[in-house]
């Protein structure tokens, strides 16, 4: 009876300690298994991986990176936790319906199945052969300038696009409906108008001038593309800006006209 007695409080006092360090650990312990990422699964995916239905080059994992074949994706980092997909860069996590070493399936963010194989032709390889991302922006200093009359007058103006270092980050979807993050650079425009020797009006257009016309989040993922001489008429010089978001459809313009005194106003025109 005493051997039983003991056994018993043994056992009671073993399964309390394991449930008083359960319940104590079990937050952080839960959360570093959710943020666990499988090596065995990342090593899985080390390759070249193309569409199962067109042949096409999806994407190559190698290391903690994964590599878009077109070239203005981004690299992003990734880890596969708890069998998904994890897209660190953009914040996107797919769910893994299938994978081995040559075949790997995910669900898209409209719970599309997207199945790859892993290529072994050589020739998938030259895909990701490139110095550096197209970038859809000026790559040098523009200058333009005409002289216009006016009511007897004489003017000279003269028109800068400045290309910078200023990324732009967009996001897009790639064919297989998997999210990839795009960088171009912004532009600066330089405007100044001149009659005769004297200044009527000199400055820098940069997007953030046109934000009280238009929504923010446009702004973020835009650049300021261009800017053209239009007319002169009684209001003053025109000047139309275009602020586009790269290889999108969607652009707004706007006319920035300078009076003869020397003042700003803009207008948007179109969108």
């Amino acid at each position: 009876m005493r051997k039983l007695l003991i056994t018993f409080c043994t056992l009671t006092t073993l399964v309390l300690f394991v449930a008083c360090s359960s319940k104590s650990d079990s937050p952080k312990q839960r959360e570093a298994e959710e943020e666990k990422e499988s090596l065995e699964a990342k090593k899985l995916l080390q390759g070249i991986w193309v569409d199962d239905e067109t042949g096409e080059v999806s994407f190559r994992a190698a290391g903690d990176t994964i590599f878009y074949p077109d070239t203005i994706s981004q690299p992003t980092l990734f880890r596969i936790v708890k069998d998904s997909l994890v897209l660190v860069d953009v914040g996107a996590k797919y769910p893994i319906v299938k994978q081995s070493a040559n075949w790997f399936c995910i669900k898209n963010q409209n719970g599309d199945e997207v199945r790859l194989q892993k290529s072994n032709d050589p020739i998938h390889a030259f895909a990701f052969v490139r110095d550096q991302p197209r970038v859809q922006t000026y790559t040098e200093v523009v200058k333009t300038d005409s002289v216009v009359h006016y009511n007897g007058a004489r003017y000279h103006w003269y028109l800068v696009i400045n290309p910078t270092k200023y990324k732009v980050h967009t996001t897009s979807y790639n064919e297989d409906g998997v999210e990839v993050d795009n960088v171009y650079y912004d532009n600066i425009m330089h405007v100044s108008v001149f009659q005769g020797a004297q200044k009527m009006f000199s400055t820098d257009f940069k997007k953030q001038l046109f934000a009280s016309k238009i929504p923010q989040e446009f702004l973020d993922q835009s650049v300021l593309s261009n800017m053209e001489f239009t007319k002169v008429d009684t209001q003053g010089f025109h000047f139309v800006a275009t602020i586009c978001i790269p290889d999108g459809a969607a652009c707004y313009k706007a006319e920035n006209t300078i009076s003869f005194d020397g003042k700003l106003t803009t207008t948007l025109i179109e969108y």
